[in-house]
């Protein structure tokens, strides 16, 4: 999955890469309010709960960072961009099937490297220094964000090995 996205991505131009990264943080925000929703249901600790919180309220915001380059650049309207959300399409495709706490911080590690990886990949490929930039940045978002559900996961002794579950599947 990841690859075909990775290789659909690279095709779009810079308007077209905003859009679907502005759409992206969207998607990304609503996952992890969901998820802090799903945490509450599952009676899970508080500090999950907020934790999923306040990653959706940072998705939130970089989405609204986003558009305000897009804005000055492009005007209001986003171009429709048929490339699926890296994160949202590995989280929510599993987020139901969701029962401990266990689960979800694996879902959302796993939603967090792959998006990173992808991140990097384009930067690391791309000519265009602003473009590059935006990539990079995104990537240590990204990098920051599964760090952060890395620390609630020892924190709240969950034994977790996403790195090796991670790189199993992206070979």
């Amino acid at each position: 999955m990841g690859v075909e996205v990775l290789e659909r991505i690279r095709n779009l131009n810079e308007r077209e890469l905003l859009s679907y990264w502005i759409r992206g943080e969207y998607e990304e925000a609503e996952t992890y309010w969901k998820l802090a929703e799903r945490a509450k249901e599952l009676g899970l600790p508080a500090e999950v709960y907020e934790t999923f919180k306040q990653l959706g309220d940072e998705s939130k915001e970089h989405g609204d960072e986003l558009y305000q380059i897009y804005r000055r650049e492009y005007g209001e309207e986003l171009v429709e961009v048929n490339v699926p959300n890296v994160e949202a399409l590995n989280v929510l495709g599993k987020f139901w099937k969701v029962e401990d706490l266990g689960d979800v911080l694996r879902i959302a590690l796993e939603s967090e490297k792959l998006a990173e990886t992808i991140y990097r990949k384009l930067a690391g490929e791309c000519r265009d220094e602003k473009l590059r930039s935006i990539y990079l940045r995104l990537a240590d978002i990204e990098r920051g964000h599964y760090e952060r559900l890395k620390a609630l996961a020892n924190k709240m002794g969950v034994e977790l090995d996403v790195e090796k579950e991670c790189e199993k599947e992206s070979s």
